[in-house]
């Protein structure tokens, strides 16, 4: 039986190989595929140096690289650069206008999904509606932390979609949204910038609990009164939310693609972070189509102690994706 769940990597899982000059896109686009992940989730932004001025020549060399590896595009990472200007933010029409050019590049390169950021407002999204059902672009709000899938931001987006019948505007989930354990890899890194391990010790307890993260904040600043380090990885809990996974199945006809951020992955190809465990089971219970596109953010952490291999990072996090999709269509 073919999964209905598909796996690809997005192309920022590589940023410091590419920053480095280490891999080309063309390097990680064949190494997504030959781990069993051909869908390439791209950001035109950082991938395409010319952007957004793409020749006709331009997408058909990269049609043509996706087709040398067995690879396809499954997702466009728009941006909306509402401060361009010093004087002013964008004007709606402005912001209207940045997107249509998105939309039509993202349909030029044969891609039908579009992440759109967190910030872009429903009512600008309606107004780009009829250009994303004309050119067949699903456009998907990014649901990333602090937001969560039953957030009143992410709904008002599901009530224009649901207002407009539309099947072009819905959500498209960060995994960072069900962090159930605090990152091994956060916490090191604030014990090497001179966090002390009894208030790291406090911080993962209180993230454990679920204790609301402003406490914890309080707590660490002001009561254990906290050095620098302790108090900014209290305040990364504001950014480490677990949401339910078993609210995924009321959700799943909004979305076609998944960002599957990670910060680490065990040698043993599990997550200690992300419950991967439970959500792929609810994906599969819900019967989703669609693909999980690795989205490797460690490097960050790591970067300062010892040399990022985001491609070993990506093949386990691939390893822990088949065994869980088979595991939960078996049951």
């Amino acid at each position: 039986m073919t999964s209905k769940i598909k796996r690809g990597v997005s192309l920022y899982s590589f940023q410091e190989e590419m920053f480095l000059g280490k891999m080309t896109v063309e390097d990680c686009v064949a190494f997504g595929a030959s781990i069993g992940a051909p869908g390439i989730e791209i950001l035109p932004e950082q991938n395409m140096p010319t952007f957004p001025n793409i020749s006709d020549r331009q997408v058909g060399e990269w049609r043509d690289m996706l087709a040398r590896h067995g690879a396809h595009f499954t997702c466009y990472d728009m941006f909306l650069d509402t401060k361009r200007r010093k004087d002013r933010l964008m004007t709606d029409e402005e912001q209207v206008e940045s997107i249509h050019r998105d939309l039509i590049l993202c349909n030029r390169l044969g891609i039908r999904n579009m992440r759109i950021l967190i910030f872009v407002r429903p009512d600008i999204l309606e107004k780009c509606v009829p250009m994303a059902e004309k050119l067949d672009v699903h456009m998907g709000v990014e649901v990333h932390a602090p937001w969560h899938l039953e957030h009143a931001w992410i709904l008002r987006t599901i009530e224009v979609a649901d207002r407009l019948g539309t099947k072009h505007l819905g959500i498209l989930p960060d995994m960072g949204i069900f962090m159930k354990h605090y990152p091994p890899a956060f916490r090191a890194r604030f014990e090497r910038q001179g966090a002390r391990p009894e208030v790291t010790q406090f911080i993962v307890d209180q993230h454990e609990q679920k204790v609301m993260c402003e406490y914890t904040i309080f707590e660490v600043a002001v009561k254990m009164q906290g050095n620098k380090a302790e108090v900014a990885m209290a305040e990364t809990l504001r950014h480490a939310p677990y949401a339910n996974p078993k609210r995924i199945g009321d959700y799943a006809p909004y979305f076609r693609h998944i960002q599957a951020k990670f910060y680490e992955m065990n040698e043993d190809c599990t997550d200690p972070a992300i419950a991967y465990d439970e959500v792929i089971p609810a994906l599969v219970k819900a019967g989703w189509e669609g693909t999980l596109s690795s989205e490797y953010e460690g490097n960050r952490w790591i970067q300062d102690v010892h040399e990022v291999d985001s491609r070993e990072q990506v093949r386990r996090q691939h390893v822990m994706f088949e065994r869980l999709i088979a595991q939960a269509e078996a049951a």
